[in-house]
């Protein structure tokens, strides 16, 4: 069996992998597909493609800090997405235990706050 270096991926992967980022519509899926960490897909995208898309400089100052609030913002806007898919995928499975520890036609059980 062949060692696999830990922490070391190709340059060839990681384009591949960030290129598939820009274009995915369940991240983690990809991730899950990929078998790579959040953070390091992240990290390689930030590595890869600086805040400045590379677009033809801009002609004034103002221009150019227009770019980078709008690359910035696209990016907030992704790991919100990416936070609001675990938080959706986390409730699943807490509804999914709760409907399975009750019997059919039972009330769910609370807790009383003690006041």
């Amino acid at each position: 069996m062949a060692k696999r270096r830990v922490g070391r991926y190709p340059k060839a992967f990681r384009k591949m992998a960030v290129e598939r980022l820009k274009n995915c519509d369940n991240v983690v899926a990809l991730l899950a597909e990929l078998g790579v960490h959040r953070r390091l897909l992240y990290k390689w995208r930030d590595q890869l493609e600086p805040i400045d898309d590379g677009e033809a400089p801009p002609e004034n100052g103002r221009e150019r800090e227009l770019r980078l609030q709008v690359a910035q913002l696209k990016r907030l806007v992704a790991d919100k997405t990416l936070e609001a898919d675990f938080f959706k995928g986390a409730l699943q499975k807490v509804e999914a235990r709760r409907q399975s520890n009750t019997k059919p036609g039972e009330t769910a059980s609370m807790t009383k706050s003690g006041n």
